[in-house]
């Protein structure tokens, strides 16, 4: 497999000025690294649950959505949810994550 070294140097950076010295630059680094690798386990586990599920539709979570510029509908209930690798905390650490189709957001209306 093969990684993108920029993006994870860029990924590795970030998080090391965020952190605010709370962290070395190796373990920022290491924490990059992880979650470049746990990229490709979440995205095999995101489609077992959706075919599990029975979604044709694109599905994302809810921040995802709102990073495209769509809100959830208020009332909408996940279609499924799912174990996902939390990399960038460095401990292997998971999270359920719950995931909302197409068919369920709609554009953030803008003022």
């Amino acid at each position: 497999m093969k990684y993108n070294l920029s993006r994870i140097m860029t990924r590795a950076w970030k998080n090391y000025r965020k952190a605010d010295g709370e962290i070395t630059f190796g373990e920022a680094l290491h924490r990059a690294w992880i979650s470049a690798k746990a990229e490709t386990v979440n995205a095999e586990r995101i489609e077992a649950a959706k075919i599990e599920a029975g979604v044709a539709e694109d599905v994302n979570t809810w921040a995802a959505w709102k990073q495209l510029g769509y809100e959830v509908i208020h009332g909408s209930k996940a279609l499924f949810q799912t174990v996902l690798i939390w990399g960038s905390k460095g401990d292997g650490a998971t999270y359920k994550a719950s995931f909302f189709g197409e068919s369920q957001v709609q554009v953030i209306a803008t003022a």
